[in-house]
């Protein structure tokens, strides 16, 4: 099942059931799909959607970053329940030890030998984790194996 039939079919059980947050938060997803759908001038693939939902799970981390730093529980709690529940649609997040790994192998495969290499490996990197980790703990970890940490 495709991911937008997945969200269409959930929301409708949501609807049923009443739970407001998971409403407003699969609606608000569905709604940022569409516009992207609009700028991109047709329907998007699965991997067009996970991006989405990347992006939209970004702006909650960073608004929970916010929030904690201004002293806002309550708006924290609710990004945070927001968050849980876009977590659901993202692909499987691989592990540290499984990105190091693959880290290494792109390393290898370019030839990458410090810290100006950087650039060469994320590039092939992100392209084959995308959807799969997060970019700022990929970037951390390239970062370390190529100084030599």
């Amino acid at each position: 099942m495709a991911l937008q039939e997945k969200l269409m079919d959930d929301l409708k059980v949501v609807m049923k059931k009443g739970d407001k947050v998971r409403l407003s938060t699969l609606r608000m997803l569905r709604a940022k799909i569409k516009n992207a759908e609009i700028d991109h001038g047709s329907t998007l693939d699965d991997a067009a959607v996970v991006q989405v939902i990347a992006k939209d799970i970004k702006q909650h981390k960073e608004s929970i970053t916010a929030f904690r730093d201004g002293n806002r529980p309550d708006l924290v709690a609710k990004e945070e329940a927001e968050l849980a529940i876009l977590l659901e649609y993202m692909p499987e997040q691989i592990s540290r030890d499984e990105i190091i790994t693959i880290a290494r192998q792109v390393i290898g495969e370019v030839g990458a030998t410090g810290p100006h290499d950087k650039g060469k490996v994320m590039g092939r990197l992100m392209a084959q984790l995308k959807g799969k980790a997060d970019g700022q703990e990929i970037n951390a970890i390239v970062s370390e194996l190529l100084s030599g940490s």
